[in-house]
């Protein structure tokens, strides 16, 4: 079971460490995306380019590639009951899928290709979370385009979804999904850091669609 969770994890981490929003920009003539707006290679950095099909498809990439990693853990893993959690019953693919899942986005945010120097993982927590538990990634989502139409602010509206996430799980989903996504949910909000400082001063970039 060890070596079967351990692999679930490598997987993970080397698909999520791929830098899907600086490869895009190489190939689309914007150069190194990290030597402009907040240095990151997330898709809102990407957006500053201006070329919003860029960021959008930034967004999926990095959102599928986490997804990608947990869809195929659940798919390969025995279906095998290995105890319980909070009074559930887990089964070992629902844990290897969690864990190639998260990360995944743990990748993301520490790619080895880039010195462990990487995004911060909304979009691939998303993806992880639409492929483990759908409705709470759609709640997720409908919180941040809210948060996002209405303040402008990319980093807010990721933040007021992290909050939101472990919440809603701990009522709609068994507790070893809670569990990672509270993990999820605080390593976003740990990885804002910079960006909640520029908030309370009043100095954090909101989103636009200019090219900068």
């Amino acid at each position: 079971m060890t070596s079967v969770l351990l692999i679930c994890a490598l997987g993970g981490y080397l698909a999520g460490s791929i830098p899907f929003g600086l490869v895009l920009c190489y190939l689309a003539g914007y150069g190194d995306i990290r030597k402009i707006g907040s240095h990151n290679i997330g898709a809102t950095n990407v957006l500053r380019t201006g070329n919003k099909w860029l960021a959008l498809l930034t967004v999926l990439l990095d959102a599928f590639k986490a997804g990608l990693a947990a869809y195929v853990a659940y798919k390969l893993v025995p279906n095998t009951e290995i105890g319980t959690f909070g009074g559930k019953v887990v089964t070992l693919n629902v844990l290897g899928s969690l864990i190639a899942g998260a990360c995944g986005i743990i990748g993301h945010n520490f790619p080895i290709w880039l010195k462990f120097k990487g995004g911060k993982g909304v979009a691939s927590s998303l993806g992880f979370i639409l492929m483990t538990q759908w409705p709470i990634a759609l709640i997720a989502l409908g919180v941040w385009l809210t948060m996002a139409f209405t303040f402008r602010y990319s980093s807010l509206s990721a933040l007021t979804a992290a909050v939101i996430i472990p919440i809603v799980s701990f009522f709609l989903c068994p507790p070893i999904y809670t569990l990672f996504y509270t993990c999820i949910a605080l390593l976003v909000i740990v990885r804002h850091h910079a960006n909640i400082a520029r908030l309370i001063k009043g100095e954090e970039s909101k989103i636009s669609f200019k090219k900068k």
